[in-house]
């Protein structure tokens, strides 16, 4: 089993050092040029989001599949995660996350498709921070289809709702700045104003739960990468969240950039959502 390098509440903050000089990035690539969705698009994100509900809500087994081949009525609401995909889309590695939500939480999820905009940018990093930015903007009016779904369907608890996100996703989530959520995960995102953004834009509500988990050494956002953009990244959100009693990092050495299934990263978000949503 992997060990959490660290796992602390705010307050205690730790520095990783980068060299002071940095080869000179990799010419990155963009694809497509759509980056605001249509209202044709705006319906096929929400009818393609990758929905997993729990027994509780079934009455039989979990489902698993597209919001909009649900069927049958709901027996009982439940809480809920609203989760922003990276930039490759609705992985293998995010469905596994939701069915472990599910079956070992009981806690639904919904992850809206964001891949269904027609000839949406997508790029090989490092871009220009502008097509970045019109990404993240995409990225956060999906949360608000997501919101919108969520209103209508039988199975969803909206009183307990969390948002989260992987790399692309998660700067989305940390930009959020709606009511709606009463607890936040940001995976392999650090909040800082590296290449990825033309400023870290995080805009978390003040008191409410964080759980940031990220690798020591994320490929991306960390020392790691050579063209992170900062001279001495710290590498996590621990810096902006170090006045809330209520926000967590969690950084993970020799780990992955997608952390959320790792044994220590799972352990933590089963003990911070049951926590955070409880009734």
């Amino acid at each position: 089993m992997q060990r959490p390098v660290l796992a602390c509440l705010i307050g205690l903050t730790v520095l990783f050092s980068a060299c002071s000089s940095r080869p000179v990035a990799p010419d990155g690539v963009v694809h497509g040029s759509s980056w605001s969705h249509s209202n044709v698009s705006a319906r096929a994100v929400v009818e393609h989001a990758w929905v997993v509900i729990p027994s509780r809500a079934t009455g039989g087994p979990v489902y698993a599949g597209p919001l909009g081949e649900v069927q049958g009525r709901a027996v009982a609401r439940v809480p809920v995660v609203v989760m922003m995909h990276g930039a490759s889309g609705i992985s293998p590695a995010l469905k596994e996350w939701q069915i472990w939500l599910a079956e070992s939480l009981g806690i639904g999820s919904i992850a809206t498709d964001s891949m269904q905009l027609q000839s949406r940018l997508t790029y090989t990093s490092p871009v220009d921070k502008e097509s970045y930015e019109r990404i993240h903007e995409l990225r956060r009016t999906e949360i608000v289809f997501a919101l919108q779904a969520l209103g209508t369907v039988d199975w969803a608890d909206t009183s307990r709702l969390a948002l989260g996100g992987v790399e692309e996703g998660a700067v989305a989530s940390a930009r959020y700045d709606g009511p709606e959520f009463s607890a936040r995960l940001l995976f392999a995102w650090s909040c800082e104003n590296n290449f990825f953004v033309k400023e870290h834009g995080t805009r978390l509500p003040p008191g409410r739960p964080v759980l940031n988990v990220i690798s020591a050494r994320d490929p991306l956002f960390s020392s790691a990468n050579d063209w992170v953009g900062l001279p001495d990244p710290i590498g996590h959100c621990g810096p902006l969240l170090r006045n809330n009693p209520r926000a967590e990092v969690l950084l993970l050495g020799n780990a992955p950039q997608r952390v959320m299934n790792m044994p220590a990263a799972r352990s933590a978000t089963e003990r911070f959502l049951v926590e955070s949503l409880q009734p």
